[in-house]
């Protein structure tokens, strides 16, 4: 067998096809195995993989874990004998799912690239017919395959959720609508950052500051949030929000988006009612959360944050003068 296995892994390419025999390619990674790691690096290396085997007219096909994507094909739907090579792609080359690759295709010509090979002598590494390492022990590491990838532009949410509240008694809902809530968010095509208003100087996991909160959520493209801070905190940053209420017949959530007089609040009852009735009411209020009309309604809210509170303030103050004017013992 003809295995690339030494030297500078970027001086080994891809021979052309030039086989009498029509080539079809199936592309694998960990992110193909039921007992794998899905890892972002990987996806988007099979991406790139399959975008240069597409422009080169090379047929393939990709195999996905049923746990990351239960609708697409899987390595059970790919036999060996529908295919004449395996790529394999990013990752170790370690370990006893790769070793039952080769058992699964080992008719087929299998090629490992852009993958870590932390171990020569194992079989999961011995095994392939050429490999195109990233990273060899005593070789020049080369460049990931991600990092050649275009990137859609993803929108970033910050998601606020608040804890449950023994004030509300019998009317926080706050479980099953959070429930909904996760399960609809689930299917939203988002970077989620999950924000946590509570501060913890001894935590790096947490912010520490309310201008480090501020900071999070004024890089988000929408807040979703069940939090009342998440909302003003937000509105604040110029942010849309959408919000929801955990608390039957109106919380104080519900009380501080009417003080701002913005739109996208969902009740708990809007939500407790089920996923049927509830996803469909969450998708309609993100979308409009992601458009131009509730980003500049959200930036004029912003606009208007500085005035907020200054009425209360000068009561505040006013009774304090009061106070401090009084004869002493009155």
């Amino acid at each position: 067998m003809n295995r690339r296995r030494r030297g500078n892994p970027a001086e080994n390419h891809v021979s052309a096809f030039t086989r009498e025999v029509p080539v079809r390619v199936l592309i694998v990674s960990w992110a193909s195995f039921l007992h794998g790691e899905a890892a972002a690096g990987d996806v988007a290396s099979m991406y790139r993989v399959a975008s240069a085997l597409e422009t080169a007219g090379i047929p393939h096909d990709s195999a996905w874990s049923p746990m990351l994507r239960p609708e697409a094909m899987s390595l059970a739907d790919a036999p060996a004998q529908n295919y004449t090579d395996v790529v394999f792609v990013c990752g170790r080359l370690h370990g006893w799912q790769v070793e039952q690759l080769h058992d699964r295709y080992a008719s087929c010509h299998r090629v490992a690239v852009g993958s870590s090979v932390t171990d020569p002598h194992s079989p999961a590494y011995t095994r392939f017919h050429a490999v195109l390492a990233r990273d060899f022990p005593g070789a020049p590491a080369i460049r990931d395959l991600s990092a050649g990838v275009a990137y859609a532009r993803t929108p970033v949410a910050a998601l606020v959720l608040a804890p449950g509240r023994w004030e509300h008694g019998a009317h926080l809902r706050q479980e099953r609508v959070h429930q909904h809530l996760l399960d609809w968010f689930a299917g939203v095509d988002c970077a989620t950052i999950v924000a946590d208003s509570r501060l913890d100087t001894g935590d790096s996991r947490r912010c520490a500051t309310p201008d480090q909160f501020a900071a999070l959520l004024d890089r988000s493209d929408v807040v979703v949030t069940t939090r009342l801070h998440g909302l003003a905190f937000g509105l604040a940053c110029g942010v849309p929000v959408l919000a929801v209420d955990t608390t039957a017949g109106g919380g104080k959530l519900s009380a501080q988006a009417t003080a701002w007089e913005w739109p996208a609040l969902l009740s708990a009852e809007d939500v407790h009612v089920g996923p049927e009735h509830a996803h469909p009411r969450l998708q309609r209020w993100w979308e409009w959360c992601r458009t131009a009309e509730a980003r500049v309604l959200a930036e004029a809210r912003a606009a208007e944050a500085p005035a907020a509170g200054r009425k209360t303030m000068s009561r505040l103050l006013d009774d304090l003068h009061s106070r401090a004017s009084q004869p002493e013992g009155t």
